[in-house]
């Protein structure tokens, strides 16, 4: 075998082994189909033995019907229990295919949270959620089908050679000889199969990508007059999956075809044996139409097989992508059990922290400051120079490569997160709101937010005007993205949130960047309410934004280059207006100084 194949071989043995991974999730489940599965093979043989035994007896030998209750009763419960072990057998399969779904989603989701929003932001959202949705609903037939009928295509078979051979051993030898075609045959079609499956997820994949990201930029779209376009792309990417999927379905049913034709003939063959025995006198109708009723139960659970093949070839390019998503790197900050010592304030200390991402990409480098319980300090610095990932390592959205960042004098490492966090209060650059109302945007996740914390928050934030003209007040209804608010009233929304929280630790990422000078002026004032008596954190581009700091700190190229008060800054030749430009100088004369 070539590179190529051994490669191939490879990927499919891993994928196949993520699958069967959770198998232990749904052991129970599993178990009590397979042993449905089993019950049914066995109660297919005796239903076979009792039809053929009652025939016999009624129509060759001439017996009574009335002399053989007994078998009639036991074929009736046979029949019955025939049913009940079906349905037992899907039962059972569906529900271990949900306790698998559930486990499965569960870790990917757990795993979302572990490579963090810092770790996810080059991935596209629509094939994210392609892979958390559709690829995880693809593995349900691989539990609920596959499993249970690679079982049974085992199992069966061999049950009905057992039962065959004794009573005629010419059909026990076709039988045993024309088995093997149809699972090769399978498994010729299916590395087709597999390829084309693998190939129809990942396009199915960028279409979902494709078709969100021209949803999310609509507006944009239309603004350059792209619009038709754009549909015309999506048209096009969704007329390669229907193709793809098309692909895929016409090797399904040439697969159907040739186990359908290999089964048929095989039958016919064994048909033709018993027949031409019974015309010579060199066999008895019993054990003939005894082997003629197993004759297609032998090869039933082959050719079903097939079909539930397809849906093992499914879930394995779905599997593709789950695998590729656990396989991103976890960035995230996954803290400690630790409580969070000092309930009232909050302190920050880097202490030598680096940080460097999985590319080679260089975001600090041996960055030492502080910020003490009730302090203001300002992060300052041209796009790139570390401003972000310094406020990104604080939230816990990366873990530093090197260092340290403690919090209380207490390594975030060793803290539990999540109870550090509901201790911050975030106004990220572009604030996220969610359709819903309101009250549901400033306290996310409460099912009944105070409604007194919610007018104070409102208050502070200075949108109680806003709240008070809309129809229904703090019930009206907000659209995906603060769809029906302006910039500045989706900002101080933002910062009606962090009120809400009335977190004793604020971090603020360049909250009024991208608003005009009226808005600006009025988030500012907001958060300047916001940051009084608490640990502040803010990144900014503005003067303005960091004129009531109580320390600066300049970044470039992820070192810190200058620190100091506003006054002591601009001494150094900083002026009213945006901070950036001017930065040249000033880090220059920092530099130099140095």
């Amino acid at each position: 075998m070539n590179e190529g194949g051994v490669a191939i071989a490879t990927d499919r043995k891993r994928l196949s082994a993520f699958l069967s991974g959770f198998r232990g999730t749904a052991r129970a489940d599993l178990g009590r189909s397979l042993a449905a599965s089993a019950a049914t093979g066995l109660l297919i043989i005796a239903q076979a033995f009792l039809v053929a035994r009652i025939i016999d007896a009624v129509l060759f030998r001439r017996e009574a019907l009335s002399a053989h209750v007994f078998e009639l009763a036991a074929l009736v419960c046979a029949i019955l229990l025939r049913f009940g072990a079906v349905w037992a057998s899907e039962h059972f399969g569906f529900a271990a295919a949900a306790k698998v779904m559930r486990a499965l989603r569960a870790r990917l989701l757990d795993r979302v949270e572990a490579i963090g929003p810092v770790g996810l932001a080059e991935a596209r959202t629509g094939e994210l959620v392609a892979a958390l949705a559709e690829g995880v609903r693809a593995v349900e037939p691989y539990y609920s089908r596959y499993i249970p009928a690679s079982v049974l295509a085992v199992m069966l078979p061999v049950a009905v050679l057992v039962a065959v051979f004794p009573f005629d051993w010419v059909s026990g030898l076709i039988l045993l000889a024309t088995a093997p075609f149809i699972p090769i045959f399978m498994i010729l079609i299916g590395k087709g199969t597999e390829a084309l499956n693998q190939k129809q997820w990942r396009r199915l994949a960028r279409m979902s990508g494709h078709l969100l990201d021209a949803v999310q930029g609509l507006a944009t779209l239309k603004a350059f007059n792209a619009a038709d376009r754009m549909v015309a792309e999506v048209a096009a990417v969704a007329d390669d999956y229907r193709r793809d999927t098309m692909a895929v379905l016409r090797v399904a049913f040439l697969s159907s075809a040739v186990l359908e034709f290999f089964a048929t003939v095989s039958i016919a063959l064994i048909a033709i044996f018993i027949g031409f025995r019974l015309l010579w006198g060199e066999m008895a109708f019993f054990p003939g139409l005894f082997v003629l009723l197993l004759a297609p139960e032998f090869y039933a659970p082959l050719r079903a097989m097939g079909t539930a093949y397809h849906a093992r070839m499914e879930a394995i390019g779905a599997a593709e992508r789950l695998v590729a998503l656990e396989e991103m790197p976890a960035l995230a900050e996954s803290g400690g059990s630790a409580p969070t010592p000092g309930p009232e304030a909050i302190s920050i200390r880097f202490e030598n922290v680096s940080l460097t991402f999985p590319d080679g990409r260089v975001a600090l480098e041996d960055v030492s400051f502080s910020v003490d319980p009730r302090e203001t300090v300002a992060l300052v610095g041209p796009s790139g120079a570390g401003k972000s990932s310094i406020l990104n390592l604080v939230l816990g959205f990366v873990r530093p490569t090197a260092g340290r960042v403690l919090v209380n004098g207490v390594p975030l490492a060793e803290l539990d997160i999540a109870a550090v966090r509901r201790r911050m209060a975030y106004v990220p650059q572009r604030p996220r709101l969610f359709a819903g109302s309101l009250a549901a945007n400033i306290a996310p996740g409460e099912a009944a937010p105070d409604p007194a914390r919610l007018a104070r928050a409102v208050a502070d934030a200075g949108l109680a005007d806003v709240v008070a003209d809309l129809p229904g007040g703090l019930a009206a209804y907000v659209g995906e993205s603060g769809a029906g608010l302006s910039g500045g009233q989706a900002h101080r929304l933002a910062v009606a949130r962090a009120f809400y929280r009335a977190a004793p630790l604020v971090v603020l990422d360049e909250p009024t960047a991208h608003l005009d000078r009226e808005s600006e002026a009025a988030v500012q004032a907001a958060l300047s309410r916001l940051l009084a008596g608490r640990t502040g954190l803010v990144a900014a581009h503005r003067l303005a934004s960091v004129a009531d700091a109580d320390r600066i700190i300049v970044l470039a190229r992820g070192r810190i280059v200058a620190e100091g008060t506003p006054a002591d800054l601009l001494r150094h030749g900083v002026r009213d207006g945006d901070l950036v430009p001017d930065l040249a100088s000033t880090i220059g004369e920092a530099e130099a100084a140095r």
